[in-house]
């Protein structure tokens, strides 16, 4: 009787160290910024919004060389104007300096929203491969390098390549995973 014991308190205990050691999760990281620049796709938006950028950039810059014309005149002529002209005058400059400077922030604003919206089908190709690639490989968690939550790790774990190489096969229908 106390051997039975004895074999079925073994036996448990095998058991459980399997159940633990099968709920032992599977780690793998990326580097997003590796796989962003590797994308396809990813320059082509790039290219668009420098494009679209351009524009905005040019009306900053003619706001700033208002600013600048305005300010060298006030100081060129800033002996000869009466002090109700020389208030005027900075009166004038500080409102067109916060002319320039809600312009650039609404400007600020339409960029970010512009070039969320062109690199978003990109990032949801590179999800949905990393999504896939999680779960053909059972990883319970894939970390991201580029977000320096990873001090150190196993380069075996990491699977940018791998992203990389299946976005780019998608992109090219005649080029397959290599395996």
């Amino acid at each position: 009787m106390r051997r039975s014991l004895f074999t079925i308190g073994a036996l448990a205990l095998v058991c459980a160290a399997g159940a633990v050691e099968a709920q032992t999760p599977k780690l793998g990281y990326i580097n997003s910024q590796e796989i962003l620049v590797n994308a396809p796709g990813a320059e082509a938006a790039q290219a668009a919004f420098d494009a679209e950028m351009s524009g905005y950039q040019n009306e900053i810059v003619q706001l700033e060389t208002e600013l600048q014309n305005l300010e060298a005149a006030l100081q060129q002529q800033q002996l000869t104007l009466s002090p109700e002209a020389r208030a005027n005058r900075e009166q004038q400059l500080q409102a067109k300096f916060q002319e320039y400077q809600q312009r650039t922030g609404q400007l600020q604003e339409v960029a970010n929203q512009r070039r969320a919206a062109l690199i978003q089908p990109v990032m949801d190709n590179i999800t949905a491969v990393i999504e896939e690639l999680r779960e053909e490989g059972s990883y319970s968690l894939i970390l991201d390098a580029a977000a320096g939550s990873i001090v150190s790790a196993d380069p075996a774990l990491d699977l940018t390549q791998e992203v990389i190489t299946r976005l780019q096969a998608a992109a090219d229908p005649g080029v397959g995973p290599s395996e």
